[in-house]
């Protein structure tokens, strides 16, 4: 079902009562400044919440704001005008209990992959031996164990990207917020990629944010879809996908009867905005 330019305010079914990870955006506006002086209006009056242990993904044309949206409800850019709440409390700096993962692998390429994901325990003031402890065994439940010594030009983009979720995942975030972290892989690893995602967030069921391109993995993914404009970048609807989880392989979901209308119905939604969007920079290049 889909709902126009509204919030969201469905609990998720066996959610824990987290209402600290709930994430209210509402009116959300922001404003550039050109390098020619002119005001850029990137977003303009975007409305939608996140409840407690839901997965949403977010999807619409290049340039539409999906990642200042991010940048906004992890504290690291401010509105213009409205607001965005965590927990109830409005934002006002860096979120507490957030992890990002970005599309480009944020691993520091001069500690080992042990050491790139115990950081985050690290600067929390956990005991070290605690730490690796833990850095091990998140390396274990995305499949690498015996890589912990290993360096991140030593791996496969598809392992960088395990390193990644464990390093996101290790401090059980309350909120995960997720740049097209899939985007440079190739099409069977971002499968693979995906159904462990599903599995991880199965097990500590953060509040998540996701962007990306690929219809399909919005579908296969989340419990609701936020299908945004072309720039200036406003929700034109929210789908709620019913599939029922435990959802197991991606792969296996998209030929499901269910998932096809799904993914038809968001296409519909989504489609004029992309050609909108293209029309405008073909017509700037021309």
């Amino acid at each position: 079902m889909a709902s126009r330019n509204d919030v969201a305010t469905s609990p998720i079914a066996g959610a824990a009562d987290r209402e600290d990870a709930r994430i209210e955006i509402s009116g959300l506006t922001k404003r550039f400044l050109t390098p020619a002086g002119e005001v850029f209006t990137a977003l303009h009056g975007v409305s939608f919440a996140v409840e407690p242990g839901q997965f949403c993904a977010v999807v619409g044309p290049t340039g539409c704001g999906k990642s200042t949206t991010l940048g906004m409800v992890s504290g690291l850019d401010r509105p213009s005008e409205g607001s965005v709440k965590v927990g109830g409390r409005e934002v006002d700096g860096i979120t507490d209990g957030v992890s990002f993962m970005f599309q480009a692998d944020a691993l520091l390429p001069w500690k080992t992959v042990l050491g790139n994901v115990l950081m985050g325990p690290v600067f929390r003031g956990v005991p070290k031996q605690q730490a690796q402890a833990s850095a091990r065994d998140w390396l274990r439940r995305v499949g690498l164990t015996g890589f912990e010594d290993r360096y991140p030009h030593q791996l496969s983009g598809g392992m960088r990207k395990r390193v990644a979720m464990a390093a996101a995942l290790i401090n059980e975030p309350k909120i995960l917020i997720m740049d097209e972290p899939f985007g440079a892989l190739d099409v069977q690893t971002k499968a693979i990629m995906s159904t462990e995602l599903l599995g991880l967030w199965e097990q500590i069921r953060p509040s998540v944010i996701f962007i990306t391109h690929d219809l399909d993995e919005a579908v296969a993914l989340a419990d609701r879809v936020v299908v945004m404009t072309s720039s200036p970048g406003s929700v034109k609807a929210v789908f709620d996908i019913d599939l029922p989880r435990p959802r197991g392989s991606v792969q296996e979901i998209r030929f499901q009867p269910r998932f096809i209308e799904l993914q038809h119905q968001i296409w519909e939604t989504l489609r004029e905005e992309v050609e909108r969007a293209y029309a405008r920079t073909a017509g700037g290049t021309a």
